[in-house]
């Protein structure tokens, strides 16, 4: 059995999307907003008196959600309404 050893390349863009997210997280005012399971900085959900543009869904509570994501929307919240 021979192994083949994995492509330099491979660990170029691992350490090049890792500097991204490390970026994007830097940037990211997580008292309104969080990252993502994309790396990605999403505005938490808020209470207005209609959908705010963005808007993919509205919690149980009432407020509204920005997530990108089917999975964790208005975790917290009480769920999608």
């Amino acid at each position: 059995m021979h192994l083949i050893p994995a492509p330099i390349r491979n660990i170029e863009l691992t350490a090049a999307a890792s500097s991204v997210a490390q970026a994007r997280a830097a940037t990211c005012n997580e008292s309104t907003s969080y990252i993502n399971s994309s790396g990605n900085c999403i505005h938490r959900p808020e209470t207005t008196g209609s959908a705010p543009s963005g808007a993919t869904a509205q919690c149980t509570d009432g407020e509204y959600s920005l997530s990108q994501h089917h999975a964790g929307t208005c975790s917290g919240h009480g769920g999608v309404k």
